[in-house]
C-alpha cells in the first residue's frame, strides 16, 4: 500500500519541474491528483505521463480569484475532498533595487504571495480534517542573493505563512508546512537566462554554491514533498524543509 493510497492531492505548477516530479510522486503512492497550471498542452502531457486514470488536469492561473473558484468547483465534483495541497506554483525574475518596477514587484507578490493564500484559503472548506499543506519556499528567503529581493521577499512571506496558517489550521489537525528548495535543475531555473551559454553558465555557478556540488534533481525536492505530505511527518508542522545540498546549512 502505498503512502497516499486512497487520498486526493492538488498540485499548483504541476505541468513541469518540482510540481510534475511531486505529482508524479504521489500518484506512484496511490493519490489521485489535480494538477494546476497555465497552459493546458503542459497540463495534458503530464496527465499522460502520470495516467489519467490518476491524474485530472484542470487549466487555471492562482492570480485569478474566478480560475480558482473553477479549480476548486472542479474538485468538489469529484467529491471526497482534498487530504494534500501542494501550493507549488510561483515564479522568479531577476532586477536590481533600482531597476524594479511596480509590474516587477506586482508580479512575484501577484502570484507567490497572493496566489499562494489564496489557493489555500479557497481550498479550505475542501481541506479534510488532517490535511497536509505544503507551501514551495526558497532558500532566497534567507539569503541576500542579488537582483533576487522581489522574489526573496515573496518567499519570506511564504514562510511566515507556514507559520501562521500551522497555528490556525492545529483545531482541525491539518498541518502545514514549507519546503525550502536549493538551486534545482527545472525549466524554470534554465528560464532565468537569455540563451543556452548563459544558462550554462549561470547552472554551473550555482552547482559550485552548494556543498554537495551539484544542483538538486526534482525528484530530490519531490521526496521531500511526499514526506510532508504523508504520515510520515504526522507530528510536522510550521516548518520549513530545507533540501538545499548544504547551501543555506554549512
Amino acid at each position: 500500500m502505498g503512502l497516499l493510497e486512497g487520498k486526493t492531492a492538488l498540485v499548483t505548477g504541476g505541468s513541469s519541474g518540482i510540481g510534475l516530479a511531486s505529482a508524479e510522486l504521489m500518484a506512484a503512492e496511490g493519490a489521485h491528483v489535480f494538477v494546476v497550471g497555465r497552459r493546458a498542452a503542459e497540463l495534458d502531457a503530464a496527465v499522460a505521463a502520470i495516467g489519467p486514470a490518476a491524474a485530472t488536469a484542470v487549466v487555471a492561473d492562482i492570480a485569478d480569484p474566478d480560475d480558482l473558484d473553477r479549480l476548486y468547483e472542479v474538485v468538489r465534483a469529484r467529491g471526497g475532498g482534498l487530504d494534500v495541497l501542494f501550493a507549488n506554483a510561483s515564479v522568479a525574475r531577476f532586477t536590481s533595487l533600482a531597476e524594479t518596477t511596480e509590474e516587477h514587484f506586482d508580479l512575484h507578490f501577484g502570484i507567490n504571495v497572493r496566489g499562494t493564500l489564496f489557493t489555500v484559503q479557497k481550498a479550505l472548506p475542501l481541506l479534510n480534517d488532517g490535511a497536509s499543506v505544503i507551501l514551495n519556499g526558497s532558500t532566497n528567503a534567507d539569503s541576500g542573493a542579488p537582483a533576487f529581493g522581489a522574489y526573496a521577499a515573496s518567499k519570506a512571506a511564504t514562510r511566515s505563512f507556514a507559520r501562521t496558517w500551522a497555528a490556525e489550521l492545529k483545531g482541525r489537525g491539518i498541518r502545514v508546512n514549507a519546503v525550502a528548495p536549493g538551486p534545482t535543475d527545472t525549466p524554470g531555473l534554465a528560464g532565468l537566462q537569455a540563451d543556452p551559454e548563459q544558462t550554462a553558465q549561470f547552472q554551473q555557478y550555482l552547482a559550485g554554491q552548494v556543498p554537495l556540488g551539484r544542483l538538486a534533481r526534482p525528484e530530490e525536492i519531490a521526496a521531500a514533498v511526499l514526506f510532508l505530505a504523508s504520515g510520515q511527518s504526522s507530528f510536522v508542522t510550521g516548518s520549513n524543509l530545507y533540501v538545499d545540498g548544504g547551501l543555506n546549512q554549512i
